[in-house]
């Protein structure tokens, strides 16, 4: 039995797409049928969604008519060029949204496979290009538009509510984790991986919250930053973890005065009511700092380091404390240090692989010259069809590493519709011959198919039957009982979509294990960059992308399964600790004098080799002499006069040299070298 929830989804995307086919029939537009199926494709059950995608739909679009108004009548005589123009124009927008990962990527996802929809059609009646560019246009936008008001009138499911919810269940694991490693239970990589997933789907979710129908809208700016702060507690509690254990590692036990706050920091965390307050809880921190000299050692360093980020554990769980009851109280209003947070452009905190992006496109060209060069040999009236289908199935699923399976399901189901296409194409829809009739005739398939697009085990499947009956009478006059008509139109999407899905497994399906080896690489060569980049790389946005590089390994590192033994050891986590070390003593460096700038110089150049030697397929470790040269930096950065630029070096060496060489104990001073020559 469909859920209330699951039957209200159903009932309203029914209206929009029933609404959207009355305006297109009273308006006389010549496939009605797409106004319909357009509802059911934008439909989603959180009107924030439906919102924030709608406009950007308007002009994939408009931008897609455009472009095919503008390149069939000019290359009509050449086919073969049209067929490139098309393909070239399909694969451009396909780079460019595959590059974006908000929802402005649909502009160009339709502005592509727009073009198919409205271009492949009109080859055979250039002059009709601009009618039928327009009716195409108005027939989409008239069930976007339907589609948005209904969901957004009619008892909206605000994004809101659930994305509240979701944040506060992040916080509370945050704050289990957070106690688990102050009590010395090493979290395991699947509850990093589990928090950094769930800090993406975060993001990706609030990049709908301004379009949402809620007043948790107008709290935008505090939610992300609130998920900001939340991002750089990965590599924090991380730190945490590894210094207490290293400091622990000699006789078990904490200098009983760390041992002593560390049991305030766990009462402040649990909120207990003894617990100090934080201002209390900083200064008791602040007072523990050791005085870096000469003399120290790594232990001393080590000891410096954990302080350093128990107290950025510390204001980074006030900060979101803060921050959520800004939000439960609707107080937009922002702390100065948090609002640059809040501002961080969207583009610079997802990882985009340009190169998967432009092989996309590539295989989009191949599939759509295949599928031409087919229909031009053959000169099979309904090549158009196929054409059409195959620009749309190379789009549908591009960001997926292996878009197969779903293209071959949607290929199986699209053929199980075609008796149900028949039945309403041949057998009902010429016997209707009202409005309220025809209603009532598609009501029990598609109310039926509404309930299970709304579960998420199942929405694939069933919209794929959606489509495929959708899309039977989309593509025909239904107003002709045609039986080969009919046949030679879903034989047409049948082809269409099996060239996507043979161009695509031959040229642009890879495996979870590929592209997790290549998530690997893109945050190695970015480490590397960040050593040769003497003004510094800005942490902020080198952690969101890394970050959001562990999210997305997280899934790909469970497909690939134990076998992969390169990948089982690799630590994303443990990357972004180097990266952001090197960022800080990147920082540092510009205010470090002689003797101290060069062996720093020396050792970011010596790391920076090692991770551009480092093959994705043989991860190999941090090679011998790197070692001598972390302590002769220490020991003449600790050497230069006291100030917080010194201490932020020590801090960062301190913690490249735990996670480059965890098994090193560090317990004997580093002997003060000479300088480098």
């Amino acid at each position: 039995m469909p859920t209330w929830r699951e039957a209200l989804f159903s009932l309203k995307s029914f209206a929009a797409s029933m609404m959207a086919l009355y305006v297109a029939f009273g308006m006389g537009l010549p496939r009605p049928f797409w106004a319909m199926l357009t509802a059911y494709i934008v439909s989603g059950p959180l009107s924030g969604a439906v919102r924030s995608k709608a406009l950007y739909r308007v002009l994939g679009t408009t931008l897609g008519s455009a472009g095919a108004i503008a390149l069939v009548p000019t290359l009509a005589d050449a086919p073969e060029l049209l067929t490139l123009a098309l393909g070239l124009w399909v694969a451009v927008c396909l780079y460019i949204s595959l590059l974006d990962r908000t929802p402005s990527s649909y502009v160009f996802m339709l502005a592509g496979y727009t073009v198919g929809l409205i271009g492949f059609p009109a080859v055979t009646d250039p002059g009709s290009i601009f009618d039928t560019g327009l009716a195409r246009v108005e027939e989409i936008l008239l069930g976007i538009v339907c589609a948005t008001v209904v969901h957004s009138v009619v008892f909206p499911q605000s994004l809101g509510p659930v994305l509240l919810g979701r944040l506060d269940a992040t916080l509370r694991d945050a704050e289990r984790w957070t106690l688990d490693a102050l009590n010395g239970n090493a979290a395991s990589a699947q509850d990093r991986q589990k928090l950094a997933r769930d800090i993406s789907e975060l993001r990706g979710m609030a990049t709908h919250l301004p379009y949402d129908t809620s007043d948790v809208r107008w709290m935008t700016r505090s939610v992300r930053a609130l998920q900001d702060r939340m991002a750089y507690l990965l590599p924090v509690l991380a730190a945490v973890e590894d210094r207490l254990a290293a400091l622990s590692a000699d006789d078990g036990e904490l200098p009983p005065a760390v041992a002593a706050v560390l049991e305030r920091v766990k009462l402040w965390i649990a909120r207990d009511a003894a617990a100090d307050d934080t201002a209390t809880l900083r200064a008791a921190l602040d007072r523990l700092m050791p005085a870096i000299g000469t003399e120290s050692g790594w232990r001393e360093a080590t000891l410096l380091n954990l302080l350093n980020r128990l107290r950025a554990m510390v204001d980074i769980h006030q900060d979101c404390r803060d921050l959520r009851d800004n939000i439960r109280k609707g107080n937009s209003a922002l702390p100065d240090h948090l609002d640059p947070l809040a501002r961080t452009r969207s583009r610079g905190i997802f990882h985009l692989d340009h190169g998967m992006a432009l092989w996309s496109g590539a295989a989009a060209v191949l599939a759509i010259a295949l599928v031409c060069a087919f229909w031009i040999s053959t000169g099979w009236s309904s090549g158009s069809a196929a054409a059409m289908m195959t620009a749309v199935f190379v789009c549908f699923f591009a960001s997926l590493d292996d878009p197969v399976p779903g293209i071959r399901m949607f290929l199986v189901f699209t053929v199980l519709s075609v008796p149900l296409a028949a039945f309403y194409l041949l057998v009902i829809l010429p016997n209707f011959d009202s409005y309220p009739l025809l209603v009532l005739g598609l009501a029990p398939t598609f109310l039926v198919l509404g309930v299970f697009v709304a579960r998420p085990a199942t929405m694939g499947k069933a919209m794929a039957l959606l489509m495929g009956v959708g899309g039977s009478l989309s593509l025909m006059d239904t107003g002709q009982g045609d039986f080969a008509s009919f046949l030679n139109s879903n034989l047409g999407q049948v082809v269409g979509i099996a060239t996507a899905l043979v161009v695509t497994q031959l040229c642009r399906s890879v495996g979870a294990a590929w592209s997790a080896r290549r998530l690997l690489h893109a945050g190695w060569r970015e480490i590397a960059a960040m050593t040769a980049a003497r003004g510094g790389t800005p942490a902020g946005s080198f952690e969101n992308r890394m970050l959001d590089r562990v999210g997305l390994l997280s899934s790909r590192l469970a497909l690939a399964g134990s076998q992969q033994r390169d990948l089982s050891a690799a630590d994303a986590v443990n990357d972004l600790r180097i990266g952001l070390n090197i960022a800080e003593l990147q920082r540092a460096r510009r205010a470090l004098g002689a003797p101290a700038a060069p062996h720093v110089a020396k050792l970011l150049g010596a790391v920076g080799q090692h991770f551009r030697d480092l093959s994705a397929k043989r991860p190999t470790p941090t090679p011998a002499e790197v070692l001598p040269m972390l302590d002769a930096a220490l020991s003449n950065v600790a050497a230069e006069p006291r100030s917080p630029e010194r201490d932020r070096a020590v801090v960062a060496l301190a913690g490249l040299r735990r996670s480059l060489f965890p098994g090193t104990a560090p317990v004997a001073p580093p002997v003060l070298l000479e300088s480098v020559a």
